[in-house]
């Protein structure tokens, strides 16, 4: 069914339940890869670098974010693997999943404020349309 899967995340409760889903589809098929994508946007970056000197740090936290999606994987016993995308996350998940032919793309809104998730079809909408 689907045998390439690739899930955008961000660590937040949306990409959390995105997760619970591409697992659900990872198990249809049986021997299905997840990928799963964290894009660093050029603002979240600058931010990170500025409340933190060491790079290492920085990696951590992002690490730590998606903790909860690799305990979920890791529970399911599915294969998986990570990249870590640079840019506008909306046309770098685009990018990414065209050049690498996943069957299917799985994402979550992005763990953003109330006003801010109004604003959410950046990504969403870019993604859906390309």
């Amino acid at each position: 069914m689907f045998n390439r899967i690739l899930l955008a995340s961000d660590g937040s409760e949306h990409s959390v339940r995105a997760a619970k889903k591409a697992v659900e589809l990872a198990k249809l098929s049986g021997d299905s890869e997840i990928t799963v994508v964290y894009v660093v946007d050029g603002q979240t970056s600058k931010e990170d670098v500025l409340h933190n000197t060491d790079r290492t740090v920085v990696e951590e936290k992002r690490k730590i974010r998606l903790q909860p999606v690799t305990n979920m994987l890791e529970e399911a016993s599915l294969n998986f693997g990570y990249e870590r995308l640079l840019g506008e996350p909306g046309s770098a998940i685009v990018d990414y999943a065209n050049k690498n032919q996943f069957d299917i793309v799985v994402l979550g809104s992005r763990g953003l404020n109330g006003l801010q998730e109004m604003v959410l079809a950046a990504s969403a909408t870019k993604l859906l349309s390309e």
